[in-house]
């Protein structure tokens, strides 16, 4: 099989207009180097083929697949180096001349190279290029005559032209009649990329339906494994642009706070001195969300993690088990328990059995402020140790503070694999640290007296 499905499907695309955003390393710009000859090659074909990589060595990459595929097809092209003068420089070009006249022009990313040509026009890894608008405002007039306009690439955060255009073909109605392919790293493995890789690296492939299943799980987990964080890993390979501008916690807070020293079991907790204060954070779920347990020593002012426990898919029975574990530790001064839903028996259980060192917290937009913020203070004071942990990191860095239509703060957030559960059972184990018995605010009962009580009572003052 000379191309994988998703290639062909780019290839066999005759659209005016073809978006593509894609992971890393997946063959397209070797698909859309034969794309170009073809485009040049046929019989009927009548344009030239303009390529704009992101600089020269990426342009003479792509121009030498498109030397391969000339050979492969049999086609006769000669390869020179022309100028394209400026008014203040002269920009090289690689060009690939056919036998029809037609050429293959491969320039990097100035995007006066282009100004005044005609045909089609292939933009490699748009979202690399420095200036991605002026690129587009010049590439679009060179198509007009009855060229095509391709824009392939990884993204490169959410703030540039690429994913302002992806965003306006899947969520705005997309008016300007993209066709757009979208293809993660999984799709690829999905359709045979691995196979391919092993082929070309003289690898035997595997063969039977489950060794092709254990090589590709195998192979995907490698490459996971090798990404230094979550976020390179979702938007170098699953095209999900990364958001460094509204990440609530950065990645140099998160990496301020790491010690691959700390200590994290119970073993640890029940050999504590009496003197010790620690403190509990729990994000409740049942199902298809993650429940965890946060246990953080203090220590002076600097809060340490000691323990986590994530109980993915555990009864309500055998989480409870865990949570009064913990408590019944002597040196548990105090724990919060996410009231909200499915939550909320559970925190009224374990209220009653343990009085003001449980509390219970209702989740509304207030408590969450409340709860973030003080989070985020003790990142950048570096008031947090914790073990370095990828799932940890994504949940930190996972959370954005977004405002609602009506201007009120909202804060959201999705990882791999929670939405951002640790996040908010470490919170709420440092709102268990920063409050006193004698201080317990209640945030469990939607009722409108209680609401006020969350915001300022004080009990047994």
């Amino acid at each position: 099989m000379l191309f994988l499905p998703y290639q062909s499907d780019f290839i066999s695309d005759s659209s005016r207009l073809v978006l593509v955003e894609k992971g890393r390393q997946i063959g397209l710009s070797y698909a859309a180097a034969y794309k170009a000859v073809r485009l040049v090659a046929d019989g009927n074909a009548r344009l030239d083929v303009w390529v704009a990589s992101r600089d020269e060595i990426q342009s003479r990459q792509f121009l030498r697949y498109c030397r391969r595929w000339a050979r492969s097809l049999d086609h006769v092209a000669t390869l020179s180096e022309q100028c394209i003068l400026l008014p203040h420089r002269a920009i090289r070009v690689q060009a690939l001349k056919f036998t029809n006249g037609l050429c293959i022009y491969c320039l990097s990313s100035n995007p006066d190279a282009i100004v005044g040509k005609s045909g089609h026009v292939i933009l490699d890894e748009f979202a690399l290029h420095r200036d991605q608008r002026q690129l587009y405002t010049v590439a679009k007039p060179v198509t007009q005559w009855g060229g095509t306009l391709t824009l392939l690439s990884t993204h490169r955060g959410i703030g540039t032209v690429f994913n302002e255009l992806i965003s306006d073909a899947r969520q705005c109605g997309n008016k300007m009649g993209w066709s757009l392919h979208t293809i993660p790293i999984q799709k690829a493995v999905d359709q045979g990329i691995v196979e391919k890789i092993h082929r070309a690296a003289g690898q035997p492939p595997a063969r039977t339906p489950a060794a092709i299943a254990t090589q590709r799980q195998a192979w995907l987990a490698r490459q996971r494994a090798e990404c230094i964080d979550e976020e390179q890993w979702l938007q170098e390979y699953c095209c999900q642009p990364a958001d460094e501008t509204t990440a609530f916690i950065t990645y140099e807070m998160i990496v301020a706070c790491e010690d691959p020293s700390a200590r994290r079991d119970f073993t640890y907790l029940a050999t504590l001195p009496s003197t010790a204060a620690l403190y509990i954070g729990f994000d409740v779920a049942r199902t298809t969300d993650l429940s965890v347990i946060d246990v953080e020593e203090k220590v002076g002012d600097v809060f340490c993690e000691r323990l986590r426990l994530e109980l993915r898919g555990k009864t309500f029975a055998e989480q409870e088990y865990e949570l009064r574990r913990l408590l019944d530790l002597p040196t548990v001064r105090r724990c919060c328990i996410d009231a909200t839903g499915i939550g909320m028996q559970l925190a009224e259980n374990m209220v009653a059995r343990y009085g003001l060192r449980a509390e219970a917290i209702r989740f509304t937009g207030p408590v969450k402020e409340e709860l973030a913020y003080p989070l985020r203070a003790a990142h950048e004071d570096r008031r947090l140790r914790y073990p370095p942990d990828e799932p940890l990191r994504a949940d930190l860095r996972g959370v954005k503070k977004e405002t609602t239509a009506s201007g009120n703060p909202r804060f959201a957030g999705e990882t791999a694999d929670s939405h951002c559960d640790r996040f908010w059972a470490k919170a709420l184990a440092l709102h268990a640290g920063k409050t006193s018995a004698a201080t317990q605010t209640f945030y469990m009962f939607n009722t409108p007296r209680n609401h006020r009580l969350a915001e300022s009572r004080t009990l047994l003052g």
